[in-house]
């Protein structure tokens, strides 16, 4: 099901004996843009400390509390590895946190989970590599440069082929997934208080020095787009009808073609 990221945060995190905390952000893979790690606050259990939770971890979604349930214990998220939100997470951190919870490797294979298009199918692989992949110095040193905070992204300006459309209101993921669908576009003064949806695959650049997102869609023809309102839940139709606005291929049948060929 597709959600909104805005809306996730906050939600609590019952783990299998207990409530671990609530989700305060996420990281996404800006190559893949699929949500690779929860943030989790873990609030006065745990004196506020932040843990990463893989989605490989996360079971069902419970709309009604607001919360999410991962199959693991406090005994084995109070004793993971730690973590600093305020710098980069690099590689080596990721390989240490998926060794100590048993996660195979996502980053190794040609789909979005490694050799799977779903968290869960991976977890479900009873073998962990032998060992890692070779890590490139830098990387070790300096953090995965390809891993973002939602929170920080959002506010970014979006800038269109022939001027700015906006900022970055929000991400839409999807919960069995976990790929960003869409970026939320607020139109700001440009076109007064409408949302727009905007794939990822149509971002061109995103220029991290200039906190600005660059989308290969012109300015009218995002005027003339169906409109997102946020109150209303994302429907198929809405989805083929914005695809055919723009005259662009589903996401969904690529995936489609895709399963038919493994």
């Amino acid at each position: 099901m597709l959600r909104s990221v805005k809306h996730l945060q906050g939600y609590k995190i019952h783990a299998t004996d207990g409530d671990l905390g609530h989700v305060e952000q996420f990281y996404f893979d800006d190559e893949t843009w699929a949500i690779r790690y929860l943030v989790v606050n873990t609030g006065n259990w745990l004196l506020g400390r932040h843990v990463l939770i893989s989605p490989m971890s996360v079971g069902k979604t419970d709309t009604a509390t607001n919360a999410l349930g991962v199959n693991l214990t406090m005994e084995q998220v109070k004793h993971s590895p730690d973590i600093d939100t305020h710098k980069p997470v690099s590689r080596q951190q990721e390989i240490e946190s998926s060794a100590y919870y048993g996660w195979p490797y996502y980053w190794v294979g040609g789909d979005l989970w490694g050799s799977w298009a779903y968290p869960t199918h991976l977890a479900a692989q009873s073998e962990m590599p032998l060992e890692a992949p070779p890590l490139e110095t830098e990387a070790q040193d300096t953090g995965d440069s390809h891993l973002r905070s939602t929170q920080e992204v959002i506010g970014y300006a979006l800038e269109g082929t022939d001027g700015e459309i906006g900022s970055v209101n929000d991400f839409i993921l999807d919960d069995e997934t976990w790929a960003i669908r869409y970026v939320v576009a607020d139109t700001g003064s440009w076109w007064p208080g409408k949302k727009v949806l905007v794939d990822p695959r149509w971002i061109h650049q995103v220029s991290w020095a200039e906190s600005t997102v660059h989308v290969g869609l012109l300015k009218e023809a995002i005027r003339s787009s169906p409109e997102y309102d946020p109150s209303v839940p994302i429907s198929r139709e809405y989805e083929t009808s914005l695809y055919e606005h723009y005259g662009r291929s589903r996401y969904w049948k690529e995936e489609e073609s895709d399963a038919k060929v493994q």
